[in-house]
C-alpha cells in the first residue's frame, strides 16, 4: 500500500483525506441543523474538516493522547454549537464513523481503535461540558457587570436629575408650589415665599381652598376640582391671592397634575408668575388710552364702549344721549388765547361731571368743546331731560378766568329710545344733527332728535334733490385709498372712492347719498362715471409706473347696477376705450348684495369674471351668507370687514378676533382666494394680518383716501 507524505515527516495512507472529507460532510449534516451560526452548510462543513483531521490524528498517534478531542469539543462551543443535541449528534457521529472513516491502513488493531475512539469522546464531551460551563459563566459575569453597570448609571442618573430639579426648584424666577390632592401645600419654593410676602408660614401647610378671592374667574374652582380628580392634566387660569398684609398678588397661574408610576393622581404642581406690576401698568395705561389728557372726562374710546354695550342690551333698559357744544368758544380761544380755552374747557367738564352723578349716567369729552353726556336706565324719557337741564344751569354760573367773568352756553341735542335698534354711529350722528338743530335754534337750549324730521329735512329734501344735477355740475370727484401688498409694503393698487362736494354741506362721503341714488336710480349713470374716470386714472398710473407693475384700480358696485341689464357692455366698453388690461380692474360687490344671489344676477359677474376682471366680496363676514355659497361665487378676492380686525389695534391683541381672522384666511386661501383687510389702522394691526397670511391691506396706517397724486405717499403710523 502506497503512502502520502505528511507535514511532520510521517507517512498518510493514500485516500485518507476524502475519507477525512466524506467524515467532515457526515458532521456538519448532523449538527448545522442545530447550530447558530451565519456559515452556509458547505462552509460550515470546511469549518469542521480541520476538527475532524485533529480527531483522526489522535486516533492513530503512537502516544495515545485524548487532549486534541477536548480541544475540539471546546472548539464546538466557540462556533455556537451550544445545542445539547449538538454534543449527542457529534458523539454519535464519532462513535459510528470515526473509525470506519479514518481507522483503514492502520498497523492498530480493531479493538485498539474502538477503545481510543471511546475515549476521545469522553475527552470530546469533557470539553464541550467545561467550555459550554466556562462560556455560561463569563455571560453570567458580563450580565452582572451590565447590571451593576446600569445601576450605578441609574443611580448617577437620578441623583443628577434630583441636583437639577432642587436647582431649578430652588432657583427659578417664577413661583412654585407642590401640594396633596387635598389642597395641603407641601413644598414651595422661596420665589413663591417672597411673592406671598416672604414668609414661609403664609404659605406651607395651608390649603388652596383658602386662597378664594372675590375676583375669580367663575371657572377657576371648577377646573380645580377637574384636575384633582384626574379628569384634566393642567389648567392655566388669571388668579389673584390674598397676601398676609391684605394686599392683592396677580398671578398667571399654571397647575399640573403629578401621577404615580401606575398613572393615578399623586401631586398638583403650581407655577405661578407674578403679573401685579403689569396688571397695574396695564390698568394704567388702558386709562391714560381712555381718558381724556386735559379734562380727565371719559374719551372718545370709553364713550363708544359704553355707549355700544348700552345699545347692545337686551334687557328691555334705554339709553339718553346728550350730545353738547358750547356756543361761542371759538371767539374765546381767538380773543384770549388757547391757554385760556384749556383752562375754560377743563371748568367745564367739572361742571358736567357733578351733573352726571346718578346710576347709570357718565360724561366724556369728544373733543374741541364737544361733550356728551349718557343716561342708562328704565326710565330715561325723563331722566335724560332733567340732566340736559341739570347741564345748563350747570353752564349758566358764569366762569372766572383772568380776572374776566365768562358766560358759557351750549347746545344739547338729545337722542333717546330703548337698546337694541340703532348702532351707535347713528345715534351720535343723530345727535349732532339734533344739537346743530338747537343751535341754529339760537343756541343755550336742547333739542330732542325727531329721526323723521331728520331723515326729511336734511337727506330727502336737500341731498335727493340736488343729486340728479350733481354729477352734470361735476360736483362728484374720486379719492384713492392705496391697497398695499403686506409681504412687502408695496402699493399693489387702489380702491375708488367717490365723494361729493355739496354747495351748502361740504364734502358728503358715499354713505350720505349712495343709499339716496340706488333709491332714485340715479346710481347707475353715477357708478358709470366712477368706473371711468377711475379706469383712466389706473390707465395713467401704468403709463407712469409700467417698470413696477400695472396698478389695480377697485370699484364699487352696487346692487341695484348689478341688476341693470347693461352692466357687462358697459364695462367692456370702458376698458376698451381707456386700453386697460381687464385684470387690472377689480369690481367689489357688497357680501349682503349676493346672499341668495340667484344665477341669473352671478351670470354678468360670471362673464366679467372670464374676461380677467377680478371680482371682490366687500364687506365680508356682515352679512350672514352661506360660507359654502362661496364656491359657487365667481369671487376671487375677500375684504375682511373692519369689524373683525378691530381687536388687533392694541397689543395683546384679541385672541379669539386672531383665531376668527386665521379661519377666514385658510378659508379663503383653501379656495384659491385672496384677502384684502379694511380699516388697518395700526401697525400692530397691519403685522398681525401679515403674520396671519393675509394679501392685501388697506387703512388710515397706510394713507387716508386722497388725490390720485398721492397713491404712492404712505404714512405709516398709527391713527388711533
Amino acid at each position: 500500500m502506497s503512502v502520502l507524505a505528511r507535514g511532520d515527516g510521517s507517512a498518510e495512507p493514500d485516500g485518507l483525506e476524502d475519507r477525512l472529507r466524506r467524515f467532515a460532510t457526515i458532521w456538519s449534516r448532523a449538527i448545522f441543523p442545530v447550530t447558530a451560526t451565519s456559515l452556509t452548510r458547505p462552509e460550515f462543513e470546511q469549518h469542521l474538516l480541520p476538527w475532524a483531521r485533529e480527531l483522526s490524528t489522535a486516533l492513530h498517534a503512537r502516544h495515545f493522547d485524548p487532549a486534541p478531542a477536548h480541544r475540539v469539543g471546546a472548539h464546538l462551543v466557540a462556533a455556537h454549537c451550544t445545542d445539547p443535541d449538538a454534543l449527542g449528534r457529534t458523539l454519535g457521529v464519532v462513535d459510528s464513523y470515526l473509525v470506519l472513516y479514518c481507522g483503514i491502513g492502520r498497523s492498530e488493531s480493531a479493538e485498539e481503535l474502538r477503545a481510543r475512539c471511546a475515549r476521545l469522546q469522553h475527552a470530546l464531551a469533557t470539553g464541550f461540558a467545561q467550555a459550554l460551563r466556562e462560556r455560561t459563566l463569563a455571560e453570567q459575569e458580563a450580565i452582572a457587570r451590565s447590571a451593576l453597570a446600569a445601576r450605578s448609571v441609574a443611580e448617577q442618573a437620578l441623583h443628577a436629575t434630583e441636583a437639577r430639579f432642587r436647582a431649578v426648584f430652588e432657583g427659578a424666577a417664577i413661583g412654585i408650589g407642590i401640594a396633596d390632592l387635598d389642597g395641603n401645600v407641601l413644598e414651595v419654593n422661596e420665589t413663591l415665599t417672597r411673592m406671598f410676602g416672604g414668609l414661609e408660614h403664609h404659605v406651607r401647610g395651608r390649603r388652596t381652598t383658602e386662597w378664594v378671592h372675590p375676583e375669580d374667574q367663575p371657572h377657576v374652582w371648577k377646573l380645580y376640582d377637574e384636575l384633582v380628580r384626574g379628569e384634566r392634566e393642567h389648567f392655566r387660569v388669571e388668579k389673584p391671592f390674598y397676601r398676609g398684609d391684605g394686599t392683592v398678588l396677580w398671578t398667571n397661574l399654571t397647575v399640573s397634575l403629578l401621577r404615580d408610576a401606575d398613572g393615578e393622581p399623586q401631586y398638583q404642581l403650581a407655577l405661578m408668575e407674578d403679573t401685579t406690576e403689569r396688571r397695574l401698568l396695564n390698568l394704567r395705561l388702558r386709562y391714560e388710552a381712555t381718558h381724556d389728557a386735559l379734562t380727565g372726562l371719559p374719551n372718545r374710546t370709553l364713550f363708544f364702549e359704553r355707549l355700544d354695550k348700552a345699545l347692545c342690551a337686551s334687557d328691555g333698559s334705554r339709553f339718553g344721549l346728550c350730545y353738547l357744544d358750547l356756543d361761542g368758544f371759538k371767539a374765546i380761544n381767538d380773543s384770549l388765547g388757547h391757554s385760556a380755552g384749556d383752562r375754560l374747557l377743563v371748568e367745564v367738564a367739572d361742571r358736567l361731571q357733578s351733573c352726571a352723578t346718578r346710576p347709570g349716567e357718565m360724561v366724556a369729552r369728544l373733543g374741541g368743546d364737544e361733550f356728551v353726556a349718557l343716561t342708562t336706565g328704565p326710565d330715561t324719557e325723563e331722566e335724560v331731560t332733567e340732566l340736559a337741564h341739570r347741564i345748563l344751569a350747570a353752564l349758566a354760573v358764569p366762569v372766572r378766568l383772568d380776572g374776566r367773568e365768562l358766560t358759557v352756553r351750549g347746545s344739547i341735542g338729545i337722542v333717546e329710545g330703548p337698546a337694541g335698534e340703532r348702532g351707535s354711529a347713528e345715534v351720535l350722528r343723530s345727535a349732532d344733527i339734533t344739537m346743530y338743530r338747537a343751535k341754529s335754534a339760537g343756541g343755550n337750549r336742547f333739542e330732542r332728535a325727531d329721526p323723521e324730521a331728520d331723515a326729511r329735512a336734511i337727506t330727502r329734501h336737500g341731498l335727493t334733490t340736488a343729486l340728479p344735477t350733481a354729477l352734470d355740475r361735476g360736483e362728484f370727484f374720486i379719492e384713492y385709498q392705496p391697497l398695499v401688498h403686506l409681504g412687502d409694503g408695496s402699493v399693489h393698487g387702489a380702491e375708488a372712492l367717490v365723494r361729493w362736494c355739496h354747495p351748502q354741506h361740504g364734502v358728503l362721503g358715499p354713505d350720505r347719498f349712495i343709499p339716496l341714488a340706488e333709491h332714485t336710480g340715479l346710481i347707475v349713470p353715477l357708478g358709470r362715471w366712477v368706473l371711468q374716470e377711475a379706469v383712466r386714472q389706473a390707465r395713467y398710473w401704468n403709463r407712469r409706473h409700467s417698470d413696477g407693475g400695472p396698478l389695480r384700480i377697485n370699484v364699487n358696485l352696487s346692487p341695484t347696477q348689478l341688476h341693470h341689464p347693461g352692466l357687462v357692455n358697459d364695462i367692456v366698453d370702458v376698458l376698451d376705450r381707456s386700453g386697460l388690461d381687464p385684470g387690472a380692474l377689480c369690481l367689489e360687490v357688497t357680501e349682503s348684495a349676493l346672499i341668495g344671489a340667484e344665477e341669473d344676477l352671478l351670470k354678468p359677474l360670471r362673464q366679467l369674471a372670464e374676461m380677467g376682471v377680478d371680482i371682490a366680496l366687500d364687506d365680508f363676514g356682515t352679512g350672514y351668507s352661506n360660507l359654502a355659497n362661496l364656491r359657487r361665487l365667481p369671487v376671487s378676492v375677500l375684504k375682511l370687514d373692519r369689524s373683525f380686525t378691530q381687536g388687533m389695534q392694541r397689543l395683546p391683541a384679541d385672541p379669539v378676533d386672531l383665531k376668527i381672522v386665521e379661519g377666514i384666511v385658510a378659508l379663503a386661501h383653501s379656495l384659491e382666494l385672496a384677502v384684502t383687510v379694511e380699516g388697518v389702522e395700526t401697525g400692530a394691526q397691519a403685522e398681525q394680518l401679515r403674520e396671519l397670511g393675509c394679501d392685501t391691506a388697506q387703512g388710515w396706517y397706510y394713507a387716508r383716501p386722497g388725490a390720485p397724486d398721492r397713491i404712492h405717499s404712505l404714512v405709516l403710523a398709527d391713527a388711533v
